[in-house]
């Protein structure tokens, strides 16, 4: 059951999900990690609470990191492995991942684009033990990422996250493809899992060890778990679930919204990354569609590629409205089964619920 991951011990197959802004951080992280699972902290925009966030985002993200992960390795007490999301899409990519590596992350998970440089960023930070995992989508973008780190750095991924077409927040696939996830035609999570081992064995054979797969997206229960790591996965990342949390780390309002919401309440959005997203219906969204939304009048130029002047609203400004419990403003990701969470729970029953439909599913 537990999975090596560069020369550390995950004692349990599950990664909890990156999800910003400010969603997962040191205490939905830190109490994943302590029941033994990986806890991930997302370090987009993690500093807005800071008070000189609007005048100095860059230094108010990197300081409030490093204290997050500081926060959320005391809470796990050695238990499970901190990891810390990283889009590419950010502005403060590298920034963060250095900073994210200097703090003492145990891993670096990067998605919203391919991490090329993500070695030799960890190698500027001096933190060789670090596990690196790309956010893959398929056995193409896997391949692709595994020959260039092999070609320029003689490296290979720790372990991969291969997010399917029902996942929450940004997805790797087409906007039409979204849509047809949504409307219940989903590319099945079990073939772009065999794609992915498939691409992974010449890798694993070269450099004779694993490349642990985790699946996500569409993961519904322990009993899938099993199924998935029947057929090689090493394990699951959830998220979704784990909103509805009393350790969670978004307001009241923000679990409110998941538990009120029903299977129609979620869609496909349109994101200024440049990606599709899912997402809670919400005013804001409906604002978009009808092009209603009022135009951005401050850009903190959290995003590589955005441009203020044409982007369909601030995406920084909707998160940080959403995990502040604004439903007229926020934008509210989630995964496409956020329909079927109705309760406040605990991570530590979150995860014992996993385990025990693992077990059970035997």
């Amino acid at each position: 059951m537990a999975v090596s991951i560069r020369g550390k011990t995950l004692p349990l197959p599950i990664v909890q999900g990156g999800m910003g802004i400010g969603v997962s951080l040191e205490r939905l992280a830190g109490a994943v990690a302590a029941c033994g699972g990986m806890g991930t902290l997302s370090a987009a925009c993690c500093g807005f609470r800071e008070p000189d966030f609007r005048s100095n985002a860059r230094e108010a993200n990197l300081r409030a990191l490093a204290r997050q992960i500081e926060k959320a390795r005391e809470a796990a007490r050695g238990a499970g492995l901190i990891a810390v999301n990283v889009m590419v899409a950010a502005a403060q990519y590298a920034d963060s991942v250095r900073a994210a590596l200097r703090a003492g992350a145990d891993a670096v998970v990067c998605g919203a684009g391919l991490p090329k440089d993500l070695p030799a960023l960890a190698e500027e930070a001096g933190n060789s033990g670090a596990a690196l995992a790309p956010v893959v989508s398929g056995g193409r973008s896997a391949a692709l990422i595994c020959k260039l780190w092999d070609r320029r750095y003689r490296r290979i991924p720790d372990f991969v996250v291969l997010e399917g077409p029902l996942a929450g927040g940004h997805l790797g696939f087409s906007y039409e493809e979204a849509r047809e996830a949504q409307a219940g035609r989903p590319r099945p999570l079990s073939a772009l899992l065999a794609e992915v081992l498939e691409s992974l064995t010449p890798f694993r054979e070269k450099y004779g060890r694993d490349v642990p797969v985790f699946v996500a997206g569409g993961v519904k229960n322990g009993a899938e778990l099993r199924r998935y790591m029947e057929e090689g996965a090493a394990g699951a990342q959830f998220a979704t679930r784990f909103i509805a949390t009393k350790e969670c780390d978004a307001s009241p309002a923000y679990k409110q919204a998941l538990l009120d919401a029903g299977p129609e309440d979620v869609t496909i959005v349109q994101s200024p990354v440049g990606m599709p997203g899912r997402a809670l219906n919400s005013p804001l969204v409906r604002r978009v569609e009808a092009g209603m939304q009022p135009k951005i009048t401050r850009c903190g130029r959290c995003l590589a590629a955005c441009n203020s002047k044409t982007a369909p609203y601030c995406i920084s400004g909707a998160l940080i409205a959403a995990v502040e419990g604004d439903w007229e403003n926020g934008l509210f990701f989630c995964g496409a089964g956020a329909g079927e969470v109705n309760r406040l729970s605990t991570v530590k029953e979150q995860m014992d619920q996993i385990m025990n439909e693992w077990r059970a599913a035997q």
